[in-house]
């Protein structure tokens, strides 16, 4: 018996789940990549995302209530590599001056790949006229490109200068 053709809608239920579990492994590390930060508002920023993450956690679950579906993971080989390169640069340049530097590299690979996603989920959601699920996931789109650019900001004016400075 021929598979089923699968539908947009259930492609973005699954995106749901991946980007939901997602989330939930950035909750868990961000604590650890303030803990890990030398400087001062790299901590803060990572301390400051970790509220908004929650927040976003929070929208997800609107979203799955909009498509009356219980808010669960999937499990995203992306997101957990791209967790543990940044728990590898935190072991490995622990105390050294390119630490928060590596932090901040690993922080914006995370932003990237939650851009994208929200980006995509957006899209969908606005094909399928989710118009409720558009505006959380737009909500949260913007909070992602935000911390983005403050990140390309704490890198450009002082942490990949400190970085640089403290190795000469």
């Amino acid at each position: 018996m021929p598979k089923a053709a699968k539908t947009l809608d259930e492609l973005f239920h699954d995106t749901l789940k991946d980007i939901f579990y997602a989330e939930k492994k950035i909750l868990a590390a961000l604590p650890k990549m303030a803990k890990a930060a030398q400087n001062p508002d790299l901590k803060a920023a990572f301390e400051k995302h970790e509220t908004e993450t929650e927040e976003q956690v929070s929208r997800l679950e609107q979203v799955f209530g909009i498509l009356e579906k219980k808010p669960q993971g999937k499990k995203c080989p992306a997101i957990d590599g791209i967790i543990q390169e940044g728990q590898e640069i935190a072991k490995e340049y622990k105390g050294s001056p390119a630490l928060d530097s590596g932090l901040l590299a690993a922080a914006q690979a995370v932003e990237h790949y939650e851009i994208s996603r929200y980006g995509t989920l957006r899209t969908w959601a606005t094909e399928l006229g989710l118009s409720e699920a558009v505006q959380l996931l737009e909500t949260t789109l913007k909070e992602e490109k935000k911390t983005d650019e403050a990140l390309t900001e704490l890198a450009e004016t002082c942490v990949n200068q400190e970085a640089k400075s403290e190795a000469a």
